[in-house]
């Protein structure tokens, strides 16, 4: 089964080696890795160029933000499923994919998912937040909750039935891809109850207080799109975080 791998890369030249090295020691080797890279001008391309044989397609070029190069990747993927890896995040570990493709063994599933860990950014090892998923229920999309986007895979007849990113929104694209796919699938969508992908903090969405605040009016108005609730739902989805600071996945390090 091949999976399509679409890793969106700008400025990530001290931490996308190690995102390649994650990619290269999985065990599922049917792999197309499908980079698009936003013209960086630090080490970012060289280290590309340097792994360039292992991917299936390479692109550097300016584009619109992260969803823009999501977009470009969607359309270029041929595997039967699609997920991605950004270049500041690796995988937990070398049976990531592996899991994934059993998972979609099943002709039922048309998605999965599974845990993350947002680790320190200068120290990987280090982690600062456990997001346990949880089962999938469409009750709980109502009280705010959504999978981890990084650790989410579905079928790409999904995506090219339901559309892409919508470049209108800046830091909430994923919530409403994922939120598109989920209220409209026909299928199962499977839980991989471990930790599936390493975060490191520093993402758009929490970079600044306007970042924030912009993040959650995209999130208000992803929810009112979906009809899945309003204000209270977009509460709870900021407070079901809070708990990710206080529990730990077994045998972790945590932060101090």
């Amino acid at each position: 089964m091949k999976i399509s791998l679409i890793t969106a890369t700008y400025q990530c030249g001290t931490t996308v080696g190690e995102c390649l090295a994650s990619v290269a020691r999985q065990s599922h080797r049917d792999i197309e890795h499908i980079v698009i890279d936003g013209a960086s001008t630090d080490q970012t391309l060289p280290t590309l160029r340097q792994h360039q044989s292992a991917m299936a397609v390479l692109v550097s070029e300016p584009d619109r933000g992260i969803y823009d190069a999501l977009n470009k990747g969607l359309v270029l993927c041929t595997g039967e499923i699609i997920g991605v890896l950004h270049g500041d995040d690796t995988f937990a570990d070398e049976r990531v994919l592996e899991r994934v493709a059993t998972a979609f063994a099943d002709p039922a599933v048309v998605a999965c998912y599974g845990d993350l860990v947002y680790v320190a950014k200068d120290d990987p090892s280090r982690i600062v937040r456990y997001w346990r998923a949880g089962k999938y229920s469409e009750s709980r999309l109502r009280r705010g909750w959504m999978p981890p986007h990084p650790t989410f895979y579905a079928r790409r007849s999904v995506y090219q039935r339901l559309g892409s990113f919508d470049l209108n929104l800046r830091i909430a694209a994923d919530y409403n891809a994922m939120l598109a796919i989920l209220l409209a699938m026909t299928g199962t969508v499977a839980y991989l109850p471990e930790v599936l992908v390493r975060m490191r903090l520093g993402g758009v969405s929490n970079r600044s207080l306007a970042n924030l605040l912009r993040k959650s009016r995209e999130d208000l108005w992803v929810i009112h799109r979906h009809g899945i609730g309003g204000i209270g739902t977009l509460i709870c989805k900021n407070l079901s975080k809070l708990g990710q600071f206080f529990t730990r996945p077994p045998n972790s390090k945590r932060a101090s």
